[in-house]
């Protein structure tokens, strides 16, 4: 029997047990030392921000920076429904409520419903943003940049800035993503952004996070919470409630070998892509998901749309015979459990996405002899 191939796996091929030896030999194991440092510079420098603060996981960094941008227990915050439930929980363990919005047809947050909520029921008033409906405060926007395309927040974010409205952006999946001919890096149009380093995404450090930030006084919020709030550390005295959320010096290492080679990875994604791009570009069933004109995608996922929900189930049962792993898409949040309750406006696009959609291998380590499997099998279909 052929090995499965895989959805999404990591490609060691660098400095990473270097680095990590340089580590172990040095002591330097937990959340200080120097690859920490290399790291979170590093990554600054390569997405332009000002600043990067690394955190122990990608949720744990959009929890830190929901905080950081003032949201507090009884406040909402909008956010998409169809997204993986990391981001929305991250909303809930700060005791606020999401606010579901719909998807586009690239399945990130539609933009043009979420200013149409935000002019038609939400009040402005004394600096504070009032949800018509519930009476809440409306205190930000959490954007996710779906499956490594990036969107465009141009527009979203002004009118977020004229009304005092955070954009926090969860960038977990679009590390390499560009917007615009300036190349502006997802995670850098709203106050804050963050970054995943799990096992699955385009780089890892077998978990993480970052927060990135132009914002001096964000970035030292972020890092002295993130820290336990340390005001003395010698006479270990803390005057906030903190948090255990800082990144290993392991791990930073592992990133650091990862950033060195992302160029590389990026050029293995952009092949695996064009291979799917010219695999369905003549098929009448089936449509490959494409970024945006005018965007830089890392194409962490590749994503295709059958033309209805059989089809789709016939594709994930032949994939699955074939040991080729594909997964649907993510369960919609508004329809999860614990917030059946919660807010939705106008969510049309989303339901269809789930039910039509698929999610293809897309490892930057695929060979050719497994994208021949894969190729078999669609043809098949």
């Amino acid at each position: 029997m052929s090995k499965k191939i895989p959805l999404s796996e990591p490609n060691f091929l660098g400095n990473e047990k270097k680095y990590l030896n340089d580590c172990i030999d040095s002591g330097w194991v937990s959340s200080a030392g120097s690859y920490v440092d290399k790291f979170e510079e590093s990554i600054a420098r390569y997405t332009g921000a000002k600043n990067a603060i690394s955190i122990v996981n990608g949720t744990s960094a959009i929890q830190l920076a929901l905080k950081v941008a003032g949201v507090r227990p009884g406040h909402e915050v909008i956010a998409p429904t169809l997204t993986f439930i990391a981001p929305i929980n991250a909303i809930s363990y700060l005791g606020a409520k999401p606010v579901f919005m719909d998807s586009d047809p690239c399945f990130n947050l539609d933009i043009e419903k979420t200013i149409d909520f935000l002019k038609t029921k939400v009040q402005y008033k004394n600096g504070q943003n009032i949800n018509k409906d519930t009476g809440k405060i409306v205190q930000a926007i959490l954007p996710v940049h779906i499956f490594g395309t990036p969107i465009d927040l141009t527009e979203l974010v002004q009118i977020c800035s004229e009304r005092n409205i955070k954009v926090v952006e969860d960038a977990s999946e679009s590390l390499g993503s560009f917007v615009g001919s300036k190349k502006i890096h997802s995670g850098t149009m709203g106050e804050m952004g963050c970054i995943s380093f799990n096992g699955n995404k385009i780089l890892t450090c077998g978990g993480g996070g970052m927060i990135l930030t132009n914002s001096d006084e964000y970035s030292r919020q972020a890092k002295y919470l993130s820290t336990q709030a340390k005001d003395d550390p010698f006479n270990f005295l803390h005057h906030e409630i903190g948090f255990n959320f800082r990144l290993t010096n392991i791990q930073a290492a592992i990133g650091l070998a990862q950033l060195e080679r992302i160029e590389e990875i990026k050029s293995k994604k952009d092949k695996i892509y064009k291979f799917y791009q010219e695999l369905f570009s003549n098929k009448e069933d089936i449509d490959l998901i494409s970024p945006y004109q005018n965007t830089e995608s890392n194409y962490w996922l590749n994503i295709i749309k059958f033309l209805n929900q059989e089809l789709q189930k016939v594709a994930i049962k032949k994939f699955i015979s074939e040991e080729i792993e594909v997964r649907p898409i993510w369960h919609l949040n508004h329809l999860q459990l614990p917030y059946r309750d919660s807010y939705t406006y106008k969510i049309e696009n989303a339901p269809v996405q789930v039910a039509t959609s698929l999610c293809l291998p897309s490892s930057s380590g695929l060979t050719d002899e497994q994208l021949f499997r894969i190729e078999k099998v669609i043809k098949a279909l």
